[in-house]
């Protein structure tokens, strides 16, 4: 589980720095996510592996696979932050929280909370 978790915190950091603009290169993922840039080869490695991302030279691209992945875990985290923030959390917790339940919510849980914000 834990492997998954780290996987969607990459692949959820490749689609906000790919939607921001220009290249994704490891080093920038690494900023993102504040680790070493030899786990975000690691990563990248694994995430090649399953078919999230191609690379071409220094460059990282999310394919069909992994951009419907990375989208679904970054709609998650927004709804569950949302969520959160209408229930009076503070915008630190929320943040905090939402990138930790992102990963274990069950669906009937989410699509409970994505009623309840209007989605």
């Amino acid at each position: 589980m834990k492997n998954d978790e780290s996987i969607e915190d990459y692949l959820e950091a490749i689609h906000i720095l790919a939607e921001s603009g220009g290249d994704v290169h490891r080093a920038e993922v690494a900023r993102r996510l504040g680790v070493s840039q030899p786990a975000v080869t690691k990563a990248v490695k694994r995430m090649c592996e399953l078919g999230y991302i191609r690379m071409e030279g220094m460059h990282i691209y999310l394919t069909e696979r992994g951009s419907e992945r990375a989208a679904g875990v970054y709609d998650r985290h927004r709804d569950i932050r949302e969520f959160l923030l209408r229930l009076g959390v503070d915008e630190k917790n929320a943040e905090d929280d939402a990138c930790r339940i992102e990963h274990v919510i069950g669906e009937e849980t989410y699509i409970a909370i994505k009623k309840f914000i209007g989605k």
